[in-house]
């Protein structure tokens, strides 16, 4: 287990020197060439961008469906519940991270270089807990990915439908597919600059379009709101709320595409902060308009007006969620991509070609199921809740089971003492048991004083990563 020292250090210097230098010429290209194409809409890799990918990744089609989940748990329930799963899930995206570094940091000291490789959740597992973990790592995340992609496809041809009824769902969903399939040549996370920012922009005027356009209509006249009335239409809603706060399928690969990984412990507690000002507002709203008729209507614009309103935030749902199928797929990707032993291939249009297989049964199934309604509760109950939730936090009370462990932890804590107290703890504690052992006073002082440095060293490394 790596030292408490070692580990600042690998935090500090951005874990080995390969990185550090091309960190360093990433941050210079965005300093000095701002404004050029390259940089603005290709190279992503500063904190800003893991905050729009981890904001525009959560909320997506959910969006429209969560006044149904309201219409089944009730006003109250539908926001206590967003609350509570957020910020759970953001705690878990926390403790994903204090996992992704103390891996990458126990392998770097090894002297293995990812310049070509993205590190991803499944690998974290296998090196900190072994092959049986990665399996079952592999298993979820990829289950997850999978129908979360369907369920993209599903939903385009949804969508437009409410625009353009002369062709069916079946035949929206070859289309958008095909669409779809371009996202091959998207090689990474750090190629998602310009679409996280403009996705992010999509979901923000289609949450607020929901709100204003429900208060303007006002409520139904004998409108009710009868919610909840059926156990099984309660938990039924407060899975698809699950569902909503699961993008930890994606967290490690986002993370990794960071200059400074160790940047990302609270970006994602405030990109779900965020998320809460989409996701609140407009479910309340729609589902204080139209009330039990929702139960009847999955999708919010089966109820709202026809207007170019509307048709401009169908619209945007539309492209937001071909942004949302290549953050689901390109994980996806490059699992195949090992697997086949092209991942390390730098040619765009050859890792394209071998990601094709990927796609064709993600269209299969989207043309087989053409309704996403039940699909969103199916995956939240039975998948969101081990990815999000029961592994992640498994694998960090397995990896830190130990106390040696917890003490050499590669991580800074989230939450810290006043400095004073930092200082202070450690020392007391080393003074303790300097007195109940009987050990030389030297031996121990040189100990606190050690203790005193670590502890300073900690708050000085903590101080530069809130301040960076």
């Amino acid at each position: 287990m790596l030292s408490t020292k070692q580990a600042e250090d690998a935090i500090v210097s951005n874990y080995s020197e390969t990185d550090q230098h091309e960190g360093k010429e990433e941050e210079k290209e965005e300093n000095h060439s701002f404004f050029s194409v390259k940089s603005a809409l290709w190279h992503g890799g500063s904190a800003w961008d893991a905050w729009f990918s981890c904001a525009s990744n959560q909320v997506a089609q959910v969006l429209l469906t969560l006044p149904y989940s309201f219409s089944q748990l009730g006003m109250l329930s539908g926001i206590l519940l967003q609350i509570f799963y957020g910020l759970l899930g953001s705690w878990t995206a926390y403790l994903i991270s204090v996992l992704y570094i103390e891996y990458r940091s126990r392998k770097e000291k090894e002297n293995v270089s990812f310049k070509n490789h993205v590190i991803q959740w499944f690998e974290v597992l296998d090196g900190l807990l072994g092959p049986y973990w990665k399996a079952v790592g592999l298993a979820f995340n990829c289950t997850f990915l999978l129908f979360g992609s369907v369920i993209q496809l599903i939903a385009c041809a949804s969508n437009i439908y409410y625009i353009n009824d002369h062709l069916d769902k079946r035949t929206w969903t070859y289309i958008f597919g095909a669409c779809c399939a371009t996202t091959v040549f998207i090689p990474s996370f750090h190629n998602y600059r310009i679409w996280s920012f403009l996705g992010l922009a999509m979901t923000t005027y289609t949450a607020w379009y929901l709100a204003i356009a429900a208060f303007i209509h006002g409520q139904d006249e004998g409108v009710k709101h009868s919610a909840p009335t059926k156990l099984v239409l309660y938990f039924t809603g407060a899975t698809n709320i699950l569902y909503t706060f699961g993008g930890h399928a994606v967290t490690v690969e986002i993370m990794h595409a960071m200059w400074k990984p160790q940047k990302f412990k609270y970006i994602y507690l405030i990109a779900t902060l965020y998320v809460f000002t989409l996701t609140i507002p407009s479910a309340s709203a729609v589902y204080w308009a139209f009330g039990d008729q929702l139960l009847d209507h999955a999708n919010a614009f089966a109820l709202l007006p026809k207007n170019r309103f509307r048709d401009a935030a169908v619209i945007l749902m539309l492209i937001h969620q071909f942004i949302t199928f290549g953050f689901a797929c390109t994980p996806l990707y490059f699992v195949w991509e090992k697997v086949i032993g092209m991942h390390d291939t730098r040619s765009i249009c050859l890792r394209a070609l071998a990601r094709l297989p990927v796609v064709v049964p993600i269209w299969f199934l989207a043309i087989i199921f053409p309704f996403f309604g039940p699909i969103n509760s199916a995956v939240g109950a039975l998948l969101v809740s081990f990815t999000v939730y029961i592994i992640p936090s498994l694998a960090h009370m397995l990896t830190y089971r130990k106390a040696s462990a917890r003490q050499v932890k590669c991580c800074l804590p989230l939450l810290t003492w006043s400095n004073r107290s930092s200082a202070a703890a450690p020392t007391s504690l080393v003074a303790g048991q300097c007195r109940a052992n009987g050990s030389n006073p030297f031996s121990c002082r040189f100990l606190i004083d050690r203790k005193v440095q670590l502890s300073s060293s900690s708050r000085g490394v903590l101080g530069t990563t809130l301040v960076e």
